[in-house]
């Protein structure tokens, strides 16, 4: 779990990437940038924001002839040996940075290479070393007094409620490639930062094996569970698997099916899905690991407890309390409507 609310912003250099598709140049400033109180506080939250908002999905540098070869990874290794040298290797990451910009797509912009202390991930404090670009200017407005009118003028500028692209790189795994997360608001050249200038490959740790194992539960409780039974089931279902995890560090196959798989007969449905859909997800051969329970709480956000109706009536289901929907919703097929119906028991109505 990672927490930005002590970090600090030690060194900031601020470089400018064009686009060498187009001929467009690359800026080298010739020092770091002076931080002071007022800045440094709207860079922090410039460049954290969207890592507070997104799900934590981790990566690790990844190169097939060896980290060694890997321009990041190295430039990373540098910094966390010797924090003065930040400067320095900024200016090899924004060259790096603008040798990927050969797409024609690809915007020009400021680069952004921020050492930082105090990070706190996992419960434990760390430095980081954050590349942050910003590429999509807007327009504003300036008020300036002119004789006795207020006059304006209309300059460009940066949003520093959107960031469009960033990376933490955390001072934690080094021999395996580091730990890194990723944001790119900008979605139509993805490929040109995470696979291109950042080169990383998804980290199979507790949370992505436990974000990955309930999103393939999620897909065979729409495949399989649904067909089988119906929608209350299906629901049932996906809210008994999130509720296993949330309630349990370990997570054990074998425990989860005996107890989330109220129908036995769906037992060997699922091994026989997680053998044909498995691999999609990173999990055929995994069968027990630590859970992350940050990645429980996000998936259970994304995850639907609604039943919708064609006749314009939804039952939303307690993903808390699941025993509720299936002690108190009833399913059943009225002969002289033709219809089915759900029949749903209460005391008292809650006031909303």
């Amino acid at each position: 779990m990672l927490n930005l609310y002590a970090t600090q912003l030690e060194t900031v250099s601020l470089h400018r990437v064009g686009n060498k598709h187009r001929g467009e140049p690359l800026f080298i400033s010739e020092s770091p940038y002076p931080l002071n109180d007022e800045v440094g506080g709207l860079l922090k939250e410039y460049f954290f924001k969207p890592f507070r908002e997104k799900e934590e999905n981790y990566f690790r540098f990844h190169h097939e002839a060896g980290l060694e070869f890997h321009p990041i990874y190295e430039a990373a290794g540098k910094v966390f040996k010797s924090p003065e040298s930040l400067h320095e290797v900024s200016r090899e990451i924004a060259s790096h940075l603008y040798g990927q910009s050969r797409h024609p797509h690809i915007k020009s912009g400021e680069c952004y290479v921020v050492y930082m202390t105090d990070v706190l991930l996992d419960n434990e404090r760390v430095d980081a070393l954050g590349i942050f670009k910003s590429e999509v200017k807007q327009d504003f407005l300036q008020f300036r007094e002119k004789g006795s009118n207020l006059d304006l003028l209309v300059q460009q500028g940066v949003n520093l409620q959107r960031l469009d692209k960033g990376c933490l790189i955390f001072n934690r795994n080094a021999e395996e490639g580091y730990k890194v997360l990723s944001v790119d608001s900008n979605r139509y050249d993805a490929q040109y930062w995470i696979e291109e200038f950042l080169a990383v490959a998804p980290l199979t740790d507790e949370n992505f094996y436990t974000k990955n194992y309930l999103k393939f539960c999620q897909n065979f409780a729409r495949d399989v569970v649904l067909p089988a039974e119906d929608k209350q089931q299906e629901v049932l279902f996906v809210n008994r698997a999130v509720n296993h995890f949330a309630k349990n560090d370990t997570f054990e196959e074998s425990h989860f099916l005996n107890e989330v798989l109220e129908n036995p007969e769906l037992i060997p449905e699922f091994k026989h899905y997680k053998t044909e859909k498995g691999p999609k997800y990173s999990i055929e051969d995994v069968s027990s690991f630590q859970i992350a329970n940050k990645a429980v709480s996000d998936s259970r956000k994304k995850i639907r407890n609604v039943i919708a109706l064609d006749t314009n009536i939804q039952i939303k289901l307690d993903f808390i309390n699941p025993e509720s929907a299936q002690k108190y919703v009833e399913k059943g097929w009225d002969e002289e409507r033709g219809m089915y119906y759900y029949l749903v028991y209460f005391n008292k109505e809650q006031k909303s």
